[in-house]
């Protein structure tokens, strides 16, 4: 099996080198090499960001196509609450959810009802066992693999809790086959996906061996076909909902944090902006709040790469469509389920260790910081990497040349000439004795 699936990738034939994206990466994973990007793999979180800005749209999504789901004699969709902030005019639920039964899905299954299962495990668990304070959602695929690889002290803080997604996958597969009495393979669980992030989620899944998710397909994919479906069912949908307001939220940043009913909450948005709280966190300067929500995408899950609509229009639908809906519909018992709860530990993964020997590591470091004082700290990008201490590094490592720099090639060529105009004057004065 791949060490790494990321569903981000590069198209080098529409890659120009320059160096948007390295300079957006928020874990340093672009470097611009042969006058060509690269993705460095084992840092890539898949955040999207590089799909973003990239101005040739050489940044890619790989994920399932929908004609995938013919393999399966039942199929169930699984719509996130971000989907139904992607409809203009949208003023009932139902009419999304009796669409992709009209586009042929067999079942429908709420993503937004399993988060307001999760927000009640989360109230629970948050009460009933001592977590470190302040916890962070686990919800975010992307900033899960950031903490893991970047800020390794907080994992210890992460919520241990499926996704709801995987929760909901879970139920409806289960409800599936009480009501059909077939066999779980032969039973399609398609999540309609909003981030490449979730698509690597359920490739390589977080807290699990496994994710009970079949297919990954792109709303952008979803979207044409079920706008088609859902003028269809307008006039008469049938009643398909079972999640509230509290669900629904779950879609846009903040949702997710009001859920807890936690007054002592922040709620941040955008992977910068994720970064910096996180940084805050290490210093400790948080320890007054019990709950944190981060979303590597702004304005949360409405705004992934993977959407059609403005994720701040997006958004301000979703807050609409919750006023007309009940505050929440789904509950637990007095217990946080054990299948609620990630199987295994997720585990910090040293991708930016320099050595696996300390001595050498050390060593390494050392060389990095003489290096460093040699270039100009700049930060330009021109030599491909995102800053001129990731190029000391990519130098150390053997991945990379001092005339990677520009600013020392030049500098070099200035001696050369300069050493080659004293030669030819000191020529020209012997040739006159």
């Amino acid at each position: 099996m791949e060490p790494y699936f990321h569903s981000v990738t590069l198209d080098k034939s529409a890659c120009r080198g320059c160096i948007t994206c390295v300079k957006r990466c928020p874990t340093e994973a672009i470097r611009v090499r042969g006058g060509k990007a690269c993705i460095l793999p084992e840092l890539c979180i898949d955040c999207g960001e590089c799909i973003r800005v990239c101005p040739h749209h050489a940044k890619k999504a790989v994920a399932d196509h929908l004609e995938a789901w013919n393999r399966f004699e039942y199929k169930i969709a699984l719509p996130p609450p971000s989907l139904y902030g992607q409809f203009n005019n949208l003023d009932d639920i139902d009419i999304v959810l009796d669409g992709l039964r009209a586009m042929g899905f067999d079942m429908v299954y709420e993503v937004a009802g399993a988060a307001e299962l999760v927000s009640d495990c989360t109230r629970k668990l948050m009460s009933q066992e001592p977590l470190p304070r302040p916890v962070i959602s686990s919800a975010c695929p992307a900033v899960l693999r950031l903490i893991r690889i970047r800020f390794p002290q907080l994992l210890d803080h992460v919520l241990p809790i499926h996704a709801p997604v995987e929760i909901a996958a879970r139920l409806a597969r289960r409800q599936a086959m009480r009501q059909t009495g077939l066999p779980p393979e032969k039973i399609g669980v398609i999540f309609i996906s909003p981030c490449p992030a979730k698509v690597t989620a359920v490739r390589k899944p977080l807290g699990s061996d496994h994710s009970e998710i079949d297919l990954a397909v792109p709303v952008s994919e979803v979207y044409p076909l079920l706008l088609s479906a859902m003028k269809k069912v307008a006039e008469n949908p049938a009643e398909l909902s079972t999640s509230g307001r509290m669900g629904i939220g779950w879609g846009r940043s903040g949702g997710e944090a009001a859920a807890t009913l936690h007054e002592r909450y922040l709620a941040a948005d955008g992977i910068e902006n994720v970064i910096h709280i996180l940084e805050n966190m290490e210093d400790e300067k948080l320890h007054d709040l019990d709950f944190v929500e981060l979303n590597a995408c702004s304005s949360g899950c409405v705004g992934g790469v993977l959407n059609i609509e403005n994720p701040y229009v997006a958004a301000t639908r979703l807050k609409r469509l919750g006023h007309y809906r009940p505050v929440s519909c789904n509950h637990i018992e007095d217990r946080v389920p054990k299948e609620a709860k990630w199987e295994q530990e997720v585990e910090y993964q040293p991708v930016m260790r320099l050595d696996n020997n300390p001595v050498k590591a050390m060593q390494k470091m050392r060389k990095i910081q003489e290096i460093e004082k040699r270039l100009y700290g700049l930060d330009c990008g021109s030599c491909g990497a995102p800053s001129c201490h990731a190029l000391a590094e990519d130098i150390v490592l053997g991945h990379a040349t001092e005339d990677s720099c520009v600013y020392l090639l030049r500098e070099k060529l200035e001696t050369v000439m300069e050493t080659l105009k004293q030669s030819a004057q000191s020529q020209k004065e012997e040739e006159k004795i």
